[in-house]
């Protein structure tokens, strides 16, 4: 079953959109603000997100440049704005469709059903090697000298995301947004803690890491 969080202002599309994809099977969460649809995306995997760009506190590119932060999540934008320019902002922004209103509800279902498949088609990645450990996605396991490494869910997560976002840093504040919610953006501690149990259980010298690095005050980065 797909998830999808709906973000719009207009209570009457919110409302029936959430009606119509729920009935065709989806989970479906809902946000009418920018800074409630990073929370819920925080809060909930979701597997696409159907934005407005047109919100009340913050611009939907801006939310989709923060999202894209820490989440590849699928964006599929639904907005008003009819204009070349505000297409190439949003996609340029990590937009992964456009659809402008008025629009039809079997062409928004099709554009879903479309981004979907090719979310799983990417997910069908092979393991990723290094020269310390092996992480195989698909399986959500790990190895170092073909032992099976266990990791808490919170190890994962963070290992995940890293992974996912190959040397690029990753700030604190993101790790901590995606993987305890916005209310833990100041709780760095929480992750020296858990990069040093990952180090621990993944690098040949923890105390000189190769693979997960640290930014100093600012976040993390993987390298291959």
């Amino acid at each position: 079953m797909t998830s999808v969080l709906i973000v719009d202002d207009e209570a009457q599309i919110l409302r029936t959109l959430q009606i119509n994809l729920q009935a065709r099977g989806y989970t479906v969460y809902t946000a009418d603000d920018g800074a409630s649809a990073l929370h819920e995306a925080a809060q909930h995997s979701v597997d696409v997100i159907i934005l407005d760009l047109g919100l009340p506190d913050i611009d939907g590119v801006e939310v989709i440049r923060r999202l894209r932060g820490w989440s590849p999540t699928p964006v599929i934008v639904l907005s008003a704005r009819h204009g070349s320019d505000d297409k190439v902002n949003a996609l340029d922004a990590g937009a992964d469709d456009y659809i402008t209103k008025p629009f039809g509800l079997e062409e928004l279902l099709a554009r879903l059903r479309a981004v979907s498949r090719r979310t799983a088609e990417a997910d069908d990645v092979p393991a990723i090697i290094t020269a310390a450990f092996t992480v195989d996605l698909a399986r959500r396991r790990v190895s170092r000298d073909d032992r099976e490494i266990r990791l808490t869910p919170i190890e994962w997560s963070i290992l995940e995301i890293l992974i996912r976002n190959p040397e690029k840093l990753v700030t604190q504040q993101q790790l901590l947004t995606r993987i305890w919610g916005p209310a833990y953006v100041k709780e760095t501690h929480y992750l020296r803690v858990y990069m040093g149990q990952l180090r621990r259980k993944l690098e040949l010298e923890p105390s000189s890491p190769r693979h997960l690095l640290t930014e100093a005050g600012v976040g993390y980065r993987f390298i291959p």
